[in-house]
């Protein structure tokens, strides 16, 4: 029997300041080793990951956002257009749209964006992404728990109780 699965996908660069903030979200999560959950770590998504994709029950994509207002968002997505070919960068849309195409399964997938202001060469958070960082985290601690007692217990799916944080 497969056990379900939670996949956390955190891509950005780690060396441009707040872009980083995904993929450092994404491995402090998979420190605590919440039940149900792995995690996928990149610097940009590319068609090698919608296998795992694929493969998982849901996935929360996790990246920086230079959005207006500058708050931690939570968005539903649905694969993209098929015919839609990977650039330097793809979206999280590409790539459920190829886990679909060639995997036979796009799992229900959410794209959690935390803003970013500095985007300049540094390790270092602005104050306006760590805050958005740790808004984050409990929220996706928060998604893993309801995935964790809906789908690893009960067989239901996984529905997030909002769609954006403040």
């Amino acid at each position: 029997m497969k056990i379900p699965h939670l996949l956390l996908v955190g891509y950005g660069n780690t060396l441009r300041s707040d872009d980083g903030v995904g993929p450092r979200l994404v491995e402090d999560l998979g420190t605590l080793r919440l039940p149900g959950v792995r995690t996928l770590i990149c610097q940009q998504l590319s068609p090698e990951h919608s296998g795992a994709v694929a493969l998982a029950d849901a996935v929360i994509f996790v990246d920086a956002a230079v959005d207006d207002p500058p708050v931690v968002q939570l968005r539903e997505l649905q694969p993209g257009p098929a015919a839609q070919l990977f650039a330097h960068a793809a979206d999280p849309r590409t790539l459920l749209a190829f886990a679909r195409d060639v995997f036979g399964h796009a799992p229900r997938a959410w794209w959690l964006t935390i803003p970013a202001v500095n985007l300049a060469f540094g390790e270092q958070f602005s104050p306006v992404t760590a805050a958005g960082y740790a808004a984050a985290r409990q929220r996706i601690q928060e998604l893993a728990d309801e995935f964790w007692e809906a789908k690893g217990r009960s067989g239901r799916s996984l529905t997030p109780a909002s769609c954006q944080l403040v």
